[in-house]
């Protein structure tokens, strides 16, 4: 079922079709969906890069999991509409959507000025800093300490970004997965990783030997992303969330992931904040 607005334009619509003579049908699932320029009526298509834990991950659509994924479920069935989620390596991953291959990207993405400039934003539902982990015994205890280090991140992420251009470290190995980052520190091939804080505390948990060393203050904001002009969904998607912040599924689905309340930033945020 479509919101607020939206129905208001969609039952319009209709009426001037029909007095048109124009005989008019409603698209799969949301009847009227096809106003939100879908790719496929009756589904929201969306892009992530899995596995990326604890906001996505699994092998295979029949089991993804993570707080992402759970949220955008939420959305997709207040909005009336079937969820399909798309696993697409993040480098990419704006390029994609930009082409028109899914709706929306629900992947840990930082809302940046540069982005901004790429994409639109839903308001945020997710705030963390960056964090710097190597291995237990490590002469690393900051980002100080990088010079001469290699460090290791995420290929297009705030966590490279930040690496590149904000430390002394003598190179930057970048992976197409924050896995892959990892699993170089664990064997020796890189000096430490500079990733999302709540991401690299669930590798270190997983990945005996390894410690954040560093929670390095960035306060970023996560928030989903549509191509550039797609306001009628984003008007959607951001009523269904702000419905789930007033209704409480919103902490609901937070505490199940991160076992603490969610920020009253984020619980209040009704805008995109950079």
């Amino acid at each position: 079922m479509i919101r607020g607005t939206r129905m208001r334009f969609g039952i319009a619509l209709v009426v001037a079709l029909a007095s048109a003579g124009i005989a008019a049908g409603c698209g799969g699932g949301g009847g009227g969906d096809n106003d939100l320029g879908l790719i496929e009526s009756g589904t929201l298509t969306i892009g992530s890069d899995i596995p990326y834990p604890p906001f996505e991950s699994g092998t295979d659509p029949s089991n993804y999991k993570g707080y992402d994924i759970d949220i955008v479920n939420e959305i997709a069935k207040r909005i009336d509409l079937t969820p399909k989620i798309v696993d697409t390596a993040f480098p990419t991953i704006f390029i994609h959507l930009a082409q028109g291959q899914f709706d929306m990207v629900a992947s840990s993405t930082t809302i940046t000025p540069a982005r901004q400039k790429e994409v639109d934003f839903s308001q945020g539902y997710y705030e963390t800093d960056q964090s710097l982990t190597v291995k237990e015994g490590s002469d690393i205890k900051s980002v100080d300490d990088l010079p001469g280090k290699t460090v290791g991140a995420q290929k297009a992420t705030t966590g490279a970004s930040y690496a590149e251009g904000k430390t002394d470290a003598a190179s930057v190995r970048t992976y197409g997965e924050v896995d892959d980052a990892f699993n170089a520190l664990e064997a020796g091939q890189v000096d430490a990783v500079i990733n999302d804080f709540s991401s690299s505390e669930d590798a270190v948990n997983s990945k005996p030997g390894l410690v954040i060393v560093q929670r390095i203050v960035t306060r970023e904001v996560y928030g989903l992303a549509f191509q550039n002009g797609a306001t009628k969904l984003e008007d959607e998607v951001n009523g269904a969330l702000s419905d789930m912040k007033d209704d409480g599924t919103f902490t609901q689905i937070y505490q199940k992931w991160f076992h603490q309340k969610p920020p009253a930033s984020v619980l209040n945020a009704t805008e995109p904040n950079p």
